[in-house]
């Protein structure tokens, strides 16, 4: 492996942290920046244009009150040239309010067909894999969190607005 393609799977790693950043925080710009305009995604209740399927994700019943996290684990990439295959596990967990609070948790795959394209690499083509999920009811939330900032959809996540300032940072790209 040459130091080429260690920097495309770098790249593309970034690819994959800036969806699940976008989605979770609900900055439509940074989910869209994870796909090439004409990619698509496939996540079985939507199957699409990938930018289509941003503005629909996040602009759902409730999404405002919803909070999610996506966490990646195994991430596998295949690099040829300007295209690239992944294959990412991933656990996505989401909070709805109550009462009664419930928590969603969905294990699955995303497989990717990313391109390099004006020396950015993007997502073309999607498709989520579901592996396992469970839906549980929850009780009240852990007793004296109220000090800690909480977290939220952009521009008022506290997260987002202090990133925010690393925009102009060496790595500008970094959150573009």
């Amino acid at each position: 492996m040459d130091v080429a393609e260690l920097l495309a799977r770098e790249e593309i790693r970034d690819v994959l942290l800036r969806y699940c950043r976008g989605v979770d925080r609900g900055d439509l710009d940074l989910l869209r920046s994870a796909y090439h305009p004409d990619g698509t995604d496939d996540h079985g209740v939507f199957s699409g244009n990938a930018h289509e399927f941003a503005e629909w994700i996040l602009s759902r019943p409730g999404r405002g009150d919803l909070v999610t996290q996506h966490h990646l684990t195994n991430v596998s990439v295949e690099v040829d040239g300007d295209e690239a295959r992944a294959e990412t596990y991933f656990v996505a967990v989401h909070r709805r309010p109550g009462p009664p609070v419930s928590i969603g948790q969905f294990g699955g795959r995303y497989v990717d067909r990313l391109a390099r394209r004006g020396g950015q690499w993007r997502i073309a083509e999607r498709a989520v894999v579901h592996d396992w999920s469970l839906q549980e009811t929850v009780g009240p939330e852990w007793g004296g969190l109220d000090a800690f900032a909480r977290g939220g959809q952009a521009p008022d996540d506290p997260g987002h607005r202090l990133l925010a300032s690393s925009r102009t940072s060496p790595r500008p790209d970094l959150f573009a």
